[in-house]
């Protein structure tokens, strides 16, 4: 129990992604054995650079589907993941998230919680290890704002523990509100003391970027935990931030928008070199890949097309008409892929193909073609619409190269266009439909006369869709409750944050159980 507390969290069950786990390995993973002296707190053995390289790795947790990103994406409008026969009902899982019935036991809660709070304690090793040395600091501090933001936007609450503490102290708790100024603190600081440079480190850029979405989503963060749904109140002042510190990033001139016809060239093999809009992310190389992005398209894609996919996750159908069929982010033919594999890019609706142009067929050898339908309980292998929003290597497939990218410039455009929507001053007179529009003019989608809330909450999913951003988006919005397909009614308010694991609760007193819960 020592070994657990010393991170300020208890894994909440014995079930990992891999399996089940012995008491002893669950410490071993989570400690890192080889960082931690339990008879001497606060000593951490291993250099800085090996430490901060690791928190960087931990990053990976937000690329697979069934972690963070199921959280965020699966309880939304965009994606749900039916039972297909014996296929992918997994105890409900998948249900409990997109009809929002979860508990403090669903296997994508106690992840998350464990990985995304295993990321904040080794930033803070690397924090402690700094020094004089801003530039580690300052690293350090990027990458636990990046974790406690999740932390945050997810469960309402963070458990924290510096390194010296004792390993029977039970760590500190900070509620939303608290936790929120500390992220801006600790990317205040960043934006201080880094520098330009490469996406995959942290930058002053990535810094700025991560800052205008902490100051975009304030009003939600500072809620009392009572009323977690809203409504909400967005200061002027705040979105005053996210205009500040969206024109940093605009006028650091390091990105552009993506030029038109090449919107999935920021999502394939080789967007380290052809991606005008990466700000943060992790660099995926054939042989390395640490935060692999092979299994967002192995999960929806069926077994017959060229990659052998899982037949499982699927968008939903009121989500595909937000796109007008111009618009070239609802995916079509991409070379290089679609003449080697049959798959189209973007959303897979009708007939699909093999590479010489032959219609597959399903199990049973009828025709596969991917319907607009689909039941969330009875599943047929060809309902739902499929996504490949990040086309894999043809010829390395299971070497997943696609870097991963959650901050990247057009949110930063969307950040700021939506803050001037809410009442913020731009000292630059941009309009909010100008800023959208220099982004739909690049996607070849028709131009707007005019923007509201809701139409940039459907501009918003038309860009980010499946980025892991739709959860935190539709609870700013206020739509994250409403009835959607295959959720008729609409959630209770509670359900806006997700519940801390139960043997976290009853391990660490200072943890209360979330409103609702």
């Amino acid at each position: 129990m020592k070994n657990i507390k010393l991170l300020g969290l208890l894994l909440a069950g014995t079930m990992s992604m891999s399996g089940i786990i012995s008491c002893t390995d669950l410490e071993e993973d989570i400690l890192g054995s080889k960082y931690i002296d339990e008879s001497e707190p606060g000593k951490i053995s291993g250099t800085a650079q090996e430490l901060l390289n690791g928190t960087y790795n931990q990053l990976s947790i937000l690329s697979s589907f069934d972690v963070v990103f199921s959280l965020q994406e699966c309880s939304s409008d965009e994606l749900q993941m039916p039972t297909r026969g014996a296929d992918w009902g997994d105890f409900g899982r998948w249900r409990q998230i997109h009809q929002h019935q979860w508990t403090p036991r669903n296997t994508s809660v106690v992840s998350s919680w464990d990985e995304l709070n295993r990321g904040s304690y080794r930033a803070n090793q690397v924090i402690s290890l700094a020094g004089t040395n801003k530039q580690l600091e300052g690293e350090g501090k990027f990458l636990r704002a990046f974790y406690m933001f999740n932390i945050v936007d997810l469960f309402g609450q963070v458990p924290f523990r510096d390194v010296a503490d004792s390993p029977d102290k039970d760590p500190i708790v900070m509620k939303r509100k608290e936790a929120t100024e500390f992220i801006i603190k600790d990317l205040e600081f960043a934006i201080a003391n880094l520098a330009s440079g490469s996406f995959s480190k942290a930058t002053k850029e990535a810094a700025q970027a991560l800052l205008a979405k902490v100051y975009l989503n304030k009003a939600v963060y500072d809620q009392a935990p009572e009323s977690p749904a809203g409504p909400y109140t967005f200061a002027k002042g705040d979105m005053d931030k996210v205009i500040q510190y969206s024109n940093e990033v605009i006028n650091s001139k390091k990105y552009s928008i993506q030029p038109k016809g090449e919107y999935f060239k920021m999502f394939y093999w080789n967007n380290t070199t052809d991606s005008k809009e990466s700000i943060f992310g992790v660099d995926n190389t054939i042989g390395n890949q640490p935060a692999s992005l092979r299994s967002r398209v192995f999960f929806g894609t069926h077994y017959k097309q060229y990659i052998g996919g899982w037949n499982g996750g699927t968008t939903l159908s009121s989500f595909y008409d937000y796109f007008d069929k111009a618009d070239e982010r609802i995916g079509g033919d991409m070379p290089g892929f679609t003449d080697k594999t049959g798959m189209k890019v973007g959303f897979l609706i009708g007939p699909q193909f093999d590479k010489t142009g032959a219609a597959l067929t399903d199990r049973v050898g009828k025709p596969l073609s991917f319907t607009r339908d689909v039941n969330l309980l009875y599943a047929g292998e060809a309902n739902g619409i499929r996504v490949v929003k990040f086309p894999l290597d043809p010829a390395n497939i299971d070497q997943c190269a696609n870097d991963y990218i959650p901050l990247r410039y057009a949110d930063v455009i969307l950040m700021k266009a939506e803050a001037i929507l809410r009442g913020g001053t731009d000292p630059e007179g941009q309009t909010a439909v100008a800023l959208v529009n220099s982004i739909r003019a690049n996607r070849g989608a028709s131009a707007l006369t005019t923007i509201d809330l809701p139409e940039m909450l459907k501009e918003r999913g038309r860009e980010l869709y499946w980025e892991g951003w739709r959860r935190n988006d539709q609870v700013r919005f206020g739509t994250f409750l409403n009835p959607m397909d295959n959720k008729p009614s609409r959630s209770a308010d509670n359900f806006v944050v997700y519940p801390i694991p139960q043997k976290a609760t009853s391990t660490n007193p200072n943890l209360k159980q979330n409103f609702g819960y």
